[in-house]
């Protein structure tokens, strides 16, 4: 039994869920929902823009590029992360770039950089590592970010507020806020939308300016259309210093003269027609001037001013460098006869011939040389090279193929085969070198088209198969397939085209026309006896058809009376016969209190002159208790059954607790509810002494009351002196205010005077003893020491003498005893 019961709710959703299959194809409420949200989309980006046109008069021209960007936000499908290729929804974390304002799932944009700087750091050795900040790129316009850059936080557009909430009246990722990020290029003002995606647009603000050649008197303009030519020639002096600038008012430097002229080189040779933008030229020639040693010329081509003195005056080097000569210009400098000792081209080698003109010869010395990869050695001439025929078996840096350069050094090169992977479009694949990590999102676009062809967008690659194909504004030019003549008007759009919703309009046999919409091709369930072997089986047939369903009843209303003549209400016109409106009924019963309780019912007139909203014998009769309210503080019910009139007095007795809370009174409760406070305060007092304590710790005098107790404690209390000689009898309030204390005398002060002198004497007078016994003690071992009397035990008998304590403890005491004696 549970194996089927589970098989028919099986059974059941996959039918329920096939019947809302067919219905959403069929239907055209995706459309209405389309066209409101398109109205929805509408509002906000009005919204958005209300500051922004507020101060262009209403002229959006300049917002055509933004509002692009937001329509793709609104859009399903269009805003797409080209690193997962997957739809950004509107509660996911993004991050937008400042380049080309691609946004990005923030997840995919923190794995791409940091996958990115490790491919840039990988190569490098432990002790660069670090050392260079290396940037990340985005992944669509390759615009640089540095490694502190790297998002780690989800913020709006305007980057005001981390983590904005999803509100369906505003553009999604947006906090709602006004933007005002600094326009690109900056001139002092900030954006005036709502916080958006996308580039800002120009500056709509108005400002005064005159044109780039400041010849015009200056007029208002926008912001971002500051800069205006006045179309007067220019007129400023070029850089020839002869010339005007002739072209009409530009921005910027002017161009270089165009015109021609004659102008001497720089020796002054020469004459050449040249630009004269460029009076400045070399010729060709030497400038063979005698030089002052008047032995030699000017070797340097044409140049300006004095030649300078002859290269070959002044003291000058041997070859080697070693032995410097003073000779005239007309000599050469001869060789010093020392060995050269120049380091050769080898870096480790000098050269051993003597002083000598021109180069040095390749170093010849035989080593023994290492090759490049450091696993072969050979004895060979310095100046040659040693290479091995090994290969180098190392993964280059696409960590995919090996090097195979014969003795390669350990630094491989980059590879060069192509990465050759597919996509993460599935269509394409990687054009790139071979590398490491993913490949770069694909670049190619696809044109998404409508049913009809003459809508289409660009998505990425990729995205073609699961985003939604555009919404086309072109009206569907299909026949209609039901009775009436036209179809009803809707956009183009694949499949079927939806019901038909206008109004039938034939004429029903109560003689009003159908108004509900055509049923023509109404979605019937199709029976039949085919039983399913499982939930799992496939249906043969389709579960629903569509076929023509008879027009329904009338449903025009017609106004009828309820039963209890409560309400006139209109009923369809195949049922409009009298009826209850499963209201109470509502008349008032005989009590006066309550009405009746039945359901909307026919009430029989007695006679024809009663009233219609009388009390019928249809009508139920009053079994209920008094219910009207009682005096104040009474919690006792009337003794009668509901009846008109007043309820007669309250006799019955109250138990009540007095205020201690000890005592059970009994009190009448008329008398209770009738009295005043202060009537009610000696009702409920029980005449006792109140039993609670006060702060002070006596028992409050007062009768029994209400409330705290009163703090005057009267109770007498004895009061003693620090020395507790004295003591007073003083009342308890008094001393808990603190008003009395109670002072030793002089008495006390000279008892304990001498209690202290006591003291102090018995302290000295214990040292003394002390030291007199140790000073026996002393003595005693001494006399062991000695020896006297080894064999024979003897007591040491040592005279101590009294203390002054054991003196003259008698003379102390005695007078002391009897002054305490006295005072007792």
């Amino acid at each position: 039994l549970s194996s089927l019961k589970k098989f028919d709710e099986i059974k059941k959703a996959n039918q329920a869920a096939a019947k809302k299959l067919v219905e959403d194809q069929l239907s055209s409420s995706s459309e209405d929902d389309d066209e409101d949200a398109e109205v929805k989309q509408g509002k906000i980006l009005d919204k958005t823009f209300t500051i922004y046109t507020s101060q262009t008069d209403g002229d959006a021209s300049e917002l055509e590029r933004t509002r692009q960007y937001m329509n793709e936000a609104f859009q399903s499908g269009a805003m797409t992360c080209l690193i997962c290729i997957a739809s950004v929804k509107r509660n996911q974390a993004v991050w937008s770039c400042c380049g080309c304002f691609c946004i990005f799932h923030l997840v995919c944009i923190q794995k791409w950089a940091k996958d990115s700087l490790f491919l840039v750091s990988s190569p490098l050795t432990d002790d660069d590592f670090g050392k260079k900040d290396y940037p990340w790129p985005c992944p669509k316009c390759r615009f640089e970010y540095k490694r502190s850059e790297t998002p780690s936080r989800y913020y709006c557009y305007c980057g005001k507020v981390e983590n904005p909430t999803v509100d369906p009246w505003l553009v999604p990722h947006s906090c709602g806020q006004i933007c005002e990020r600094e326009f690109k290029p900056s001139c002092g003002h900030k954006c005036l939308l709502l916080c958006h995606p996308g580039p800002c647009p120009p500056c709509p603000k108005m400002v005064t300016t005159t044109c780039h050649c400041k010849k015009a008197k200056p007029v208002p303009r926008r912001c971002s259309a500051k800069e205006w030519s006045c179309r007067l020639p220019c007129g400023r002096t070029l850089l020839c210093g002869q010339h005007t600038c002739e072209n009409s008012c530009h921005a910027g430097d002017c161009q270089p003269c165009p015109r021609v002229s004659k102008q001497r080189c720089i020796c002054g040779r020469q004459t050449a027609e040249r630009l004269c933008a460029s009076p400045q030229w070399q010729c060709d020639q030497v400038c063979r001037k005698r030089l002052p040693c008047g032995n030699h010329t000017c070797e340097q081509v044409c140049h300006a001013g004095p030649c300078g003195d002859c290269p070959r005056s002044g003291k000058r080097s041997c070859p080697c460098g070693k032995t410097k000569f003073t000779l005239p210009c007309t000599e050469d400098v001869p060789t010093c006869g020392d060995s050269c000792d120049k380091v050769l081209e080898c870096g480790i080698h000098k050269c051993s011939q003597r002083c000598h003109r021109g180069p040095c010869e390749i170093c010849r010395q035989e080593v023994e040389k290492q090759c490049r990869c450091g696993k072969h050695t050979k004895r060979m001439p310095c100046h040659k090279p040693y290479l091995c025929e090994t290969k180098c078996t190392k993964i280059r840096d696409c960590q995919k193929h090996q090097c195979r350069r014969k003795c390669c050094s350990g630094n491989c090169p980059p590879c060069d085969q192509v990465c050759g992977r597919t996509l993460g479009c599935r269509n394409h694949k990687c054009p790139s070198g071979c590398h490491r990590g993913s490949c770069n999102p694909c670049p190619e676009t696809v044109d998404v088209k409508c049913n009809c062809g003459k809508t289409v967008i660009k998505v990425p690659c990729g995205r073609e198969r699961t985003i939604k194909p555009p919404k086309c504004k072109q009206l569907c030019s299909r026949p209609p397939t039901c009775h009436h003549s036209t179809q009803e008007k809707h956009y183009c759009h694949f499949g079927r085209c939806p019901p038909c919703r206008q109004p039938c309009q034939k004429m029903l046999t109560c003689g009003h026309l159908c108004p509900v919409s055509c049923h023509d091709e109404a979605l019937v369930r199709q029976t039949g006896s085919h039983q399913s072997a499982g939930p799992w089986e496939q249906p043969s047939e389709p579960a629903f058809i569509q076929t023509a369903l008879p027009c329904p009843p009338c449903e025009v209303p017609i106004p009828v009376e309820c039963l209890g003549q409560h309400e006139v209400s209109p009923l369809p016109c195949h049922s409009a016969n009298p009826y209850s409106c499963k209201r109470y009924c509502g008349r008032l019963l005989d009590c006066q209190n309550h009405t009746c309780m039945k359901e909307c019912h026919h009430v029989t007139k007695l006679n024809s002159s009663a009233d219609a909203k009388k009390v019928g014998p249809e009508c139920s009769q009053c079994e209920e208790e008094c219910t009207k309210p009682r005096p104040s503080g009474c919690p006792h019910r009337c003794v009668l059954p509901c009846h008109p009139g007043d309820c007669p007095s309250c006799l019955q007795m109250l138990k009540i607790k007095c205020h201690c809370k000890l005592s059970v009174l009994y009190v009448e409760c008329l008398k209770l509810t009738c009295a005043d406070l202060k009537e009610k305060e000696h009702l409920i007092s029980c005449k006792n002494q109140c039993p609670k304590e006060l702060p002070c710790g006596h028992r409050c005098k007062e009768t029994c009351h209400s409330g705290s107790c009163p703090l005057n404690c009267s109770q007498k209390v004895k009061l003693r002196c620090l020395c507790k000689r004295l003591k007073k009898e003083i009342q308890c309030s008094k001393i808990q205010e603190g008003q009395v204390s109670l002072e030793c005398d002089a008495l006390c002060k000279e008892m304990k005077r001498k209690a202290s002198e006591i003291k102090e004497a018995e302290a000295k007078a214990a040292i003394e003893e002390e030291k007199r016994r140790q000073q026996a003690e002393l003595e005693a071992f001494e006399n062991r020491l000695k020896g006297r009397r080894k064999n024979k035990r003897r007591k040491d008998e040592v005279e101590v003498e009294q203390s002054l304590w054991q003196k003259y403890k008698n003379l102390i005491m005695l007078p002391m005893f009897g002054v305490a004696v006295v005072m007792v």
